[in-house]
C-alpha cells in the first residue's frame, strides 16, 4: 500500500476514534478491526452479544464491562453498521466452516473405530 494511502488510513482512524471515545484500532488475523480500548473485545462481539442478550445492561453484565463501553460500541455500530455487519457475517461464516469440519472429522473418526 503506498505511504499516502497508509496514512489516510491511520488520519481516518484517528477521526473515528475522536468521534467515538472508548474505541481503537487493532490488528489481526482477519484486518485491522474497531474494538473497545483496554479490553480484548472487539465492537463486532458487543454488537453481537447486545442482539443475543436483547439489552445493553445485559450485554455489559455478560461481556463484564460497564454499559457505558457498550453505548461506545454501538455509538460505533450506528455510524459504520455495514463495516461492523461485515466482521459479523465474517465471523459467522468462520464459525460454521469449523462447525462443518468438526463434524467431518468426527464423522471420520466413527468410521475408523467401526
Amino acid at each position: 500500500m503506498p505511504k499516502t494511502r497508509v496514512a489516510e488510513h491511520y488520519l481516518e482512524e484517528t477521526v473515528r476514534m475522536a468521534d467515538h471515545p472508548g474505541i481503537v484500532f487493532r490488528d489481526g488475523a482477519g484486518g485491522r478491526r474497531a474494538a473497545l480500548a483496554g479490553h480484548r473485545l472487539d465492537v463486532w462481539q458487543v454488537i453481537e452479544t447486545v442482539r443475543h442478550e436483547g439489552s445493553r445492561a445485559a450485554a455489559a453484565e455478560h461481556l463484564g464491562i460497564s454499559p457505558g463501553l457498550v453505548d461506545a460500541a454501538v455509538g460505533y455500530y450506528a455510524d459504520y453498521r455495514e463495516e461492523i455487519d461485515e466482521w459479523i457475517e465474517r465471523n459467522a461464516a468462520l464459525a460454521r466452516e469449523a462447525e462443518e469440519a468438526w463434524r467431518r472429522r468426527q464423522t471420520a473418526f466413527q468410521r475408523c473405530r467401526s
